[in-house]
């Protein structure tokens, strides 16, 4: 029997519980083939040998309790399986530093906890949490913009050997110096900032890169995000998007065979609409030219569940860093970065980047 596979979970908001309500519904529906991941079975762990032994976060309404309760905790809204059919969880839920993790628009509605404990005191209590369960990987999905508490959390998976993947657009795994710290202490890490099963910038990059591969010149384009739920509150706060704009419009300029002026390019989140909720809505246009210099254009409009819609990319992220951490590897995890972060530290086309991880799973 397969070893139950030890994660911690930093930031408990809708993405980690579409997470963990997603596995229970598979959980109760056997019949039901897995849709979402790359295999259902990648070196023998499947959705069902992960176990999430911790979980962090500064809401005062999700520390102390258990994990499979405090994600139904507001603001979070995902609500596939009811609260009461939800099995006990071991995992607790602990308090993390805030630093920079909680913008203005959101303070309100996340209400931090007010403990008094200092950055070092929960560091220290982090560390024995995390030795005391056994953690082997962390997973952060830590709000957009904190770049302060990912770089805390980086440093705890350092100092604790502990797989790092980082969901978010704070550049650990694709920045030279951390990555070179990881590599340094044989220490797996997948990132940065995860993409969508089939979301905007999966989407985006995607048709720009047929565009371009089918010869004609693309002149402009854009896309423009928005949502309802506390992701998108968070990003009204412009100061907090500088990485999560350079994370997706890189996606995209990384897949055209001549780079786009900074002007003819626009990619990112746009607007907050709380009617919305966990729906996000994508509108994409490119503009280019085909032979005689005749003028074309597309639009697409996308709708998609946004917790959904990364939960199988964080469940393949997660297996794939055990399969790292079993053969002793370390440093940043290219194909399985490269495969499902907009931001890894090697871009490269989707379709290779699926083959080599095919072929790293089956250590080729």
């Amino acid at each position: 029997m397969t070893e139950k596979i030890k994660v911690a979970l930093v930031g408990l908001g809708n993405c980690f519980s579409g997470l963990i309500q997603g596995i229970e519904y598979y959980s109760k529906n056997p019949s039901q083939k897995v849709t979402g991941i790359i295999h259902e079975n990648l070196r023998d762990y499947t959705i069902h040998d992960i176990d999430f032994v911790a979980g962090f976060d500064v809401g005062a309404n999700k520390v102390g309790k258990p994990i499979n309760d405090a994600i139904y905790e507001s603001p979070n809204m995902v609500n596939w399986i009811d609260k009461n059919d939800m099995p006990k969880a071991n995992g607790n839920v602990y308090e993390s530093p805030a630093l920079d993790g909680v913008g203005i628009w959101v303070e309100n509605k996340v209400k931090p906890i007010e403990s008094g404990k200092s950055e070092s005191e929960l560091r220290e209590e982090i560390i024995k949490i995390l030795e005391e369960t056994g953690t082997e990987i962390i997973v952060s999905y830590l709000p957009v913009g904190s770049e302060k508490a990912t770089q805390f959390w980086a440093q705890i998976c350092l100092d604790t050997n502990t797989a790092f993947v980082n969901c978010m657009p704070a550049f650990i795994a694709s920045d030279k110096e951390w990555a070179q710290k990881f590599t340094d202490k044989n220490i797996p890490i997948i990132g940065d900032d995860i993409k969508g099963q089939v979301g905007a910038t999966i989407v985006h990059r995607t048709l720009a890169r047929l565009c371009d591969e089918r010869g004609t010149k693309i002149e402009k384009t854009y896309q423009i995000n928005v949502g309802g739920n506390t992701d998108f509150l968070n990003m009204k706060e412009q100061e907090r998007l500088v990485s999560k704009r350079i994370s997706k419009t890189e996606s995209v300029q990384s897949q055209l065979s001549e780079r786009l002026d900074d002007d003819d390019i626009y990619v990112g989140p746009s607007d907050f609409i709380p009617f919305l909720g966990n729906t996000k809505l994508m509108f994409m246009r490119i503009e280019g030219k085909q032979w005689a210099n005749i003028p074309y254009n597309m639009e697409v409009r996308l709708e998609v569940d946004d917790k959904a819609n990364s939960a199988g990319i964080v469940i393949d992220a997660i297996r794939l860093a055990k399969i790292a951490l079993d053969r002793g590897m370390g440093g940043p995890i290219i194909p399985a970065s490269a495969y499902l972060m907009k931001h890894p530290i090697e871009q490269m086309t989707d379709p290779v980047a699926k083959n080599k991880i095919e072929a790293f799973v089956k250590d080729e």
